[in-house]
């Protein structure tokens, strides 16, 4: 019987974070490369320091002649992440910072196993779903993102002037009877313009936008803050800490309430598992719990490089199900094509709609008209339910 009374705990940090504005440079370059050719091959990496973005790894078009013009867009491409993200501080600067471009092209032993519809790599993914939240996602790292993404949008329109980019938070949330009830620690960290500004101004700008994005009573008189508990935080993004693709795995995923295969999402193209059946896996997930078969559910996939079809598949429910495991893993295997070829098709996933992932989470997002976050659809929850 799993716990039903207990505090957990999650964190998220903002798109200003330098992690995750080397995820969205490595993911607005792949999107590029998709919106010039579907079928492009991209494994980006950014690093990120005082004044100075390095871009490298490996990447493939068709043409030779449309890959050498990609590269030479890299520079501003990265160039508009930094603006769009706010950085305009003296030492790291959209317009000023030194950007050292070492993509080249993909290597021939590893395109021969994908171009045969292989996976990129061998690997284990994850994919969760609860219903303790209407995104069925565990609620401490859904809040923890929605959190950031009201305080980016304020700063954003100049209704708080005084934010800056870089920020993170941590929820502690207290269950009873398996079910969120209340924050007994709050966590916020938010660069800031002014070093004259305090702990307790910076509470006071952004709690009214924390009280807005939690539900009504979550917030007690016995909640714990800490805003900014060092003091001040001026210096921040890559001038303060350096920033590198896809150290925020857990962020990115749920938050620690299951188990993560390792891989990394950012900058790589959906041929990469790593990505594409992470993402399937939280369909195949959100999609069982939706169908009302678990009230929690976690599913692994694993592949090896160059074969296409999934090595195994396994489903937990986690003592919730109203059907046997066994019975879950023959149905998702029935009801979706789980090579690397399938789960593209599938999803849409040969699409420049990546860059809008690299920040406030993967999981948890609405589906998109454009087919961004195609993978939180529940549109295979009445052939779940038919194939069981």
């Amino acid at each position: 019987m799993a716990r039903q009374n207990f505090i957990f705990t999650s964190e998220s940090v903002s798109e200003g974070h330098p992690d995750k504005l080397c995820d969205r440079i490595s993911d607005a370059v792949l999107d590029a490369f998709l919106a010039e050719e579907a079928n492009a091959r991209v494994a980006c990496e950014t690093f990120a320091t005082t004044n100075r973005v390095v871009i490298g790894g490996e990447v493939g078009l068709s043409d030779k002649d449309r890959l050498t013009h990609m590269l030479g867009q890299v520079d501003q491409i990265a160039r508009d992440c930094v603006r769009d993200i706010g950085y305009e501080q003296d030492k790291f600067h959209w317009n000023t910072l030194q950007l050292d471009n070492l993509l080249h092209p993909q290597s021939a032993h590893i395109a021969q196993g994908v171009d045969r519809d292989g996976a990129g790599d061998q690997g284990i993914m994850f994919g969760y779903a609860v219903n303790e939240t209407p995104a069925l996602m565990p609620a401490p790292i859904l809040y923890s993102h929605a959190i950031l993404r009201r305080l980016a949008e304020v700063r954003k329109s100049g209704q708080e002037p005084t934010l800056r980019p870089d920020a993170k938070t941590q929820l502690s949330l207290r269950y009873e009877d398996g079910v969120p009830v209340e924050v007994t620690q709050l966590v916020l960290s938010t660069q800031h313009a002014l070093e004259s500004q305090t702990s307790d101004d910076i509470r006071a700008i952004v709690e009214p936008y924390i009280r807005e994005v939690l539900p009504a009573g979550w917030l007690t008189e016995a909640t714990e803050w800490w805003v900014n508990p060092t003091g001040t935080f001026v210096i921040g993004g890559p001038d303060g800490d350096a920033g590198l693709t896809g150290r925020k795995i857990i962020v990115d995923t749920y938050g620690g309430s299951a188990p993560h295969g390792g891989g990394a999402f950012s900058g790589k193209d959906p041929t990469k598992v790593d990505r594409s059946a992470a993402y399937a896996a939280r369909y195949l997930a959100k999609n069982v719990v939706a169908a009302g078969m678990a009230e929690r559910c976690t599913i692994q996939l694993s592949y090896a490089i160059g074969v296409a079809k999934p090595l195994s598949i396994y489903a937990d429910t986690h003592g919730t199900g109203q059907v046997h495991e066994s019975a879950i893993e023959r149905a998702v295997a029935r009801a979706m094509d789980l090579t690397p070829r399938g789960i593209r098709t599938h999803l849409g996933l040969d699409r420049p709609i990546y860059a809008r992932t690299a920040a406030y989470g993967h999981f948890g997002r609405a589906p998109e008209a454009d087919g961004g976050f195609s993978w939180e659809r529940t549109d295979l929850a009445e052939a779940l339910k038919k194939e069981v």
